[in-house]
Order: structure tokens, then sequence, then C-alpha cells
């Protein structure tokens, strides 16, 4: 019989619990939860009873928690300026770890992480989701394959969305750089991730520009209040907590109305009052122009790797609808990957009509788990990696490399733009 892995989460938010935790669960052949710990009762009251953990391996102090290991494998899902703290201690009481991204933007801790794994011998896989995406997966394999000849740039369209840029970027957690990470980690640690993935190089020197220009006090509409429920443009602003948190969420009401984002400012089973009161009086109302972010809500970064690849990434949080858009221009022929239409069109160069292929089939075994089935697929290959099957691409030194890209990034940016060498 193959080994079942006992496994803890230490911070048992969207991700800890609410994802990695849920398909964990869905797994009893391969995973059994044991323990959690996090600085919210309710939080741990509500997964102590989904995952079947008893309450005395539930931990409000996180030194308690680490006193012992207390499984075979550690899930960190706590906030970005926790991971490396929360890895190292891992890595010193014997755990393996599933890693929430980003690491750290810091160069000098991502080095020690590397030599703390190597130190204690343990074994370590970072959330990278979309590289495990069936439909990533499909352009590596039709890049790899030689079908557009040799890869020569990628062009890389981050459309974060005006209301997720709204909800993570400036209300949220993400909100303040010094607090939690830039942006370009925050948000775009996925796409230098699969730029360097797509690219099989690692990167020379980058260079990037950006700022926040739109979310702050000057612009506010004159009239607005601090909070949208006492604002005169409740109903119209686009960045309204009550549209964005109350409106959308009743119109979407045939859909998990547990789900993301509202399971984050409510606690489920949500309803009506529970959101209206979260954004009376929780962060999530506050007006989008009186925050305390610093967050940019435009990017542009541009890379060259060793290999002679460019690439270019452009994020934005003004999009009508979220979604990544990917240009791969070969010598022979163009690969478009489209988020928003689930499709990769291959364009042979010739030839007057694409190559279309369906990316939503391509994910229909993992269909229904977020970032088109990369997390389905990321759990599954933590087993493999447990196991010490798991090939190269899956290491903690393969994750470093698209950290150092974003350190150096945002090291150009408040650069205006300046050349920064990634090693």
């Amino acid at each position: 019989m193959k080994k079942i892995y006992t496994v803890a989460i230490i911070g048992t938010g969207a991700r800890g619990a609410d994802t990695y935790g849920k398909l964990l669960a869905k797994l009893p052949e391969k995973f059994k939860i044991v323990a959690l710990c996090d600085l919210q009762q309710a939080r741990l009251n509500r997964w102590s009873e989904t995952f079947g953990v008893d309450k005395q391996n539930c931990f409000l102090d996180e030194n308690e928690f680490f006193k012992t290991k207390r499984a075979d494998l550690l899930v960190i899902g706590t906030q970005d300026k926790d991971h490396f703290g929360h890895a190292m201690k891992a890595f010193e009481t014997g755990y393996d770890i599933l890693l929430e991204k980003p690491i750290t933007d810091r160069r000098e801790e991502c080095l020690a992480l590397l030599e703390a794994q190597k130190k204690y011998n343990c074994k370590a896989l970072v959330c990278h989701v979309l590289r495990y995406a069936p439909a990533y997966c499909k352009a590596a394999e039709i890049i790899d394959s030689g079908e557009i000849g040799k890869l020569v740039s990628i062009q890389a369209y981050e459309q974060v969305g005006y209301w997720h840029q709204a909800h993570s970027y400036v209300r949220g957690n993400w909100r303040n750089a010094e607090q939690s990470t830039p942006m370009i980690l925050a948000k775009c640690c996925h796409d230098l991730d699969y730029l360097q993935f797509f690219a099989k190089s690692k990167c020379v020197n980058v260079s990037s520009i950006g700022d926040l220009t739109h979310f702050k006090a000057s612009n506010a509409p004159e009239g607005s209040a601090k909070r949208c429920v006492d604002c005169k443009y409740v109903d119209t602003c686009p960045y309204s907590a009550k549209r964005i948190y109350i409106d959308r969420w009743k119109e979407l009401s045939k859909c998990p109305t547990d789900g993301w984002p509202y399971s984050v400012i409510a606690t489920p089973p949500l309803t009506e009052e529970k959101l209206y009161e979260a954004i009376q009086n929780g962060p999530y109302g506050r007006c989008v122009y009186h925050c305390d972010n610093t967050a940019v809500d435009h990017q542009m970064t541009n890379m060259l790797f060793e290999n002679g690849v460019t690439a270019s990434l452009f994020m934005t949080g003004f999009n009508a609808l979220g979604g990544r858009r990917i240009t791969f221009c070969g010598t022979h022929g163009e690969l478009i990957y489209d988020g928003r239409s689930e499709t990769l069109n291959l364009w042979k160069f010739g030839e007057q009509q694409p190559n279309v292929i369906n990316a939503s089939e391509l994910s229909k075994d993992a269909s229904g788990y977020g970032h088109g089935g990369g997390d389905f697929v990321l759990i599954n290959t933590l087993y493999d990696m447990l196991e010490g099957q798991a090939n190269s691409a899956t290491s903690l030194e393969a994750s470093i490399e698209s950290h150092l890209m974003g350190i150096a990034a945002e090291e150009s940016r408040k650069a205006n733009g300046k050349l920064v060498s990634v090693h």
C-alpha cells in the first residue's frame, strides 16, 4: 500500500485551507490532515470540523505549534512576510513543505532558504500553480516539439481586473508593499515563474517601470465618503464595495456562493447580512481612494535570458475582466494563449488559419479547480515529490530563480527603469 502522509497547515485562509486543504482532504488514500495553526479561532473552529482535526491539535500560537513536528508535511499558507520565517522553522523542525508563493522579496532570504533545505535535507514544493495548469503544460509541449520553430520572444499580459485589483491590492492583504511584498511578486510571481519555465534558461537582466497612478486620495470623486456605505456614489462607482461584494454576489447566486473573494471578507456560510456587516465595518468597505495602499496598479517588465530569449510582462489592474494572455513568437510560427476565451491558437507561418485548441477540454479532469486546474495538478504533484518521483522543475531552486527576477524588477522600477542584473 502507498504511504498516507500526515499534513499540518499553518495559515488556514483562502489558500492554505480553503484551497489546498480541501484538495488534500479529497485524497484520503494519500493525505490526512492532523494539525492546524492560525491566528483566528473562528477559522480553526471551521476547518477542524471540516477536516476532522482534534481540537488539541489546533493552535493559535505558532511558537507552541512549532515546539514539535506534528506531521510529515507542513502546508504554509500564511501572509507573504511570514513565508520565509515559517519555512525556515519548518525545515529546522524536520518538515517537508508545500509553500505558498511568494517565498520572500529579499535575495539573501532566497539563498538562506536553499542552504537550510540542503542542511536539513527536506523536500519543498512552491505553489507556482500555473506551471501545472493543463493549458500551460500544453503550450510548453507545443514549444518543445518545435512546431513554432525556435522560441525567440514571449509577450505576457497579466489582466488583473478592476475588482480584483481593488479587492486584493487596494483594500486587501497585498495592498501595502512594505507590509506584504511588491506587486511584481505578490501577483506576478506566477507570471515570472512561467516565463522562466517556458524560456528554459536563467534570466540575465531586467528593466521595469510602473507606478500607483489611480488609487489615491487625489483621485477621489468630489464629495466621496471614506466608506462606501456612507457614500453618494455607492451605486454608481465601479469600485463600490456594495457593488463588488453584495450586488455581484447576488448575481452569481447560481455559483458556489461561499467561495473567494466573498469568503475572505466574511465567514461562511455567507449571507447578504454578513457581507453588508463586513463592508460596513471591515477593511473591505473602505473607499479605494482612501486606503493605506502602496501597491502599483500597472507595471511593465522586460527580461533577457541567457539563451537569448527575450520576454515582456505587462501587468495592469484596469481591465473589465481578468485573465492572462501570452504570445510565444518562434522562428516558424506563433502560439497565443488567451485565458479569457480559454484557447490556444497555433499559427504556423504560411498557413491561413490557426489550429485552435480548447484549453478547457485539456483541464476537464481538473475542472472546477482554480488556476485553470493548476491547483488540482499541484496537489497530485506534491505526492510525487514526497515519494521522490517529481522532476527538477518542481524544486525549490527552480522557484527561487523567478523570485530573483522579481526582486531585480522591483529594484529597477524604483530606479526608474534602470537595467538590473538578476544574479
